[in-house]
C-alpha cells in the first residue's frame, strides 16, 4: 500500500512541490488455518469406516440375517397420539386402558411414538406374544431335532448290528428306551451272556466291539451324556475290599474310556456314576442277571 504526500517548496521559491511516496506493508494475517480441515477429514475416515463395516457385513451374514438388520434399521412410525386420559403439564396422567397397552407414570404424559420393524410378521423365530414362548418354540424346535436324530441312531446300530456276525451273541444285549432326559441306550447281562467279566470292570471282547460300534454311531452327534453302572444283588464276601458299589462304578467308568477311545470327546460325557443293584431290570427278581447292566444316555440339548 502507497501513500502519497505534497513537501510545499520554501518560501519565494520556484521548485515545485516534491512528492514523497511512502509504501506501507500491510501485515498478513493468513499464518493462522482453521480448523475445518480436521472436521473434513474425521467425517471422510468415519465415512470410511462405515463403508469397509458395511462390506465385512454384506460377507459375513446370509441373505435372511441382512433382511433383520435392514427391518431393524429402517423403523416406520405406526402411532403418534396424545394421552387419551389426562393432559400435558404438572397434572398430567395417563390412562389404565391406553390403546397400547403400556404402563405410563404421570410424568410421561404428551405425545407419545412408538416404532416397529418394517416387517412386522416377525420369521422364523416368531414368537406368540407370551412371556418366554419364543425361548419355548427354540426348545421344542431342539428336541425335535434330538428326537429325530435319536431315531436315526436306533435304525443305523440295528443295521450294523444285525449285519455284522461278529455281534450274533450280543446283539439281544442292547435295548433302546426313550426317556424325558433323551434316549437311554441298556448293555445288558443275561443268563448266557455276561458283558464284563465276572466281578470285574474288564469288558468281553464282543462287549468292547459293541461299546465301539455304539461309539461311532455317537461320535457324531453333539448331546451329553451320562454313564450308569447296575449290578445285581449278589454280594461279595468282605464289602471293605469290593462291593457292589464299587463295582457298578467301576464298569461305568470302563464304559467311558472305551467310548473316548470310540471318538466320543471328554467334554461330552456329564455324569459318571453306579447304583449297585438299587435300581434292578428285574425288580420281582434282585439276582437276575438282566439287572447287571451299563445305561448309555443321550441327553436332549437344553434339558
Amino acid at each position: 500500500m502507497a501513500a502519497r504526500r505534497l513537501i510545499p517548496p520554501p518560501a519565494g521559491s520556484n521548485e515545485p512541490p516534491r512528492i514523497i511516496v511512502r509504501k506501507v506493508m500491510a501485515e498478513a494475517h493468513d499464518g493462522h488455518h482453521g480448523g475445518a480441515w480436521k472436521v473434513a477429514y474425521a467425517d471422510f475416515v468415519t465415512a470410511m469406516m462405515a463403508f469397509f463395516l458395511l462390506l465385512w457385513l454384506l460377507g459375513a451374514t446370509t441373505e435372511k440375517q441382512r433382511k433383520a438388520l435392514a427391518d431393524y434399521f429402517a423403523p416406520t412410525l405406526v402411532e403418534t397420539r396424545q394421552n387419551s386420559a389426562g393432559s400435558n403439564g404438572l397434572l398430567g396422567g395417563s390412562s389404565l386402558v391406553d390403546k397400547d397397552n403400556y404402563p405410563h407414570r404421570a410424568a410421561q404424559t404428551g405425545t407419545r411414538a412408538m416404532t416397529v420393524p418394517l416387517s412386522a410378521a416377525g420369521g422364523d423365530r416368531e414368537g406368540t406374544g407370551d412371556k418366554g414362548s419364543l425361548r419355548a418354540d427354540a426348545a421344542s424346535a431342539i428336541r425335535a431335532e434330538d428326537q429325530k436324530n435319536f431315531t436315526r441312531l436306533r435304525e443305523q446300530l440295528a443295521l450294523r448290528l444285525t449285519g455284522d456276525p461278529r455281534f450274533a451273541r450280543v446283539r439281544r444285549n442292547i435295548r433302546f428306551v426313550p426317556t424325558r432326559d433323551g434316549l437311554r441306550v441298556d448293555l445288558i447281562d443275561n443268563a448266557d451272556y455276561s458283558m464284563f467279566a465276572l466281578g470285574t470292570t474288564a469288558l468281553n471282547r464282543e462287549a468292547a466291539e459293541l461299546v465301539d460300534t455304539v461309539a461311532r454311531a455317537v461320535a457324531p452327534l453333539g448331546n451329553r451324556i451320562t454313564i450308569r453302572g447296575h449290578t445285581d444283588s449278589l454280594a461279595y464276601g468282605d464289602p471293605r475290599l469290593m462291593n457292589n458299589w464299587m463295582l457298578s462304578s467301576g464298569r461305568a467308568e470302563a464304559t467311558r474310556r472305551r467310548l473316548a477311545l470310540g471318538g466320543v470327546t471328554e467334554t461330552r460325557f456329564s455324569r459318571i456314576e453306579g447304583v449297585a443293584d438299587r435300581e434292578p431290570y428285574v425288580t420281582a427278581r434282585p439276582g437276575d442277571p438282566r439287572n447287571r447292566r451299563v445305561s448309555v444316555t443321550l441327553l436332549y440339548r437344553g434339558g
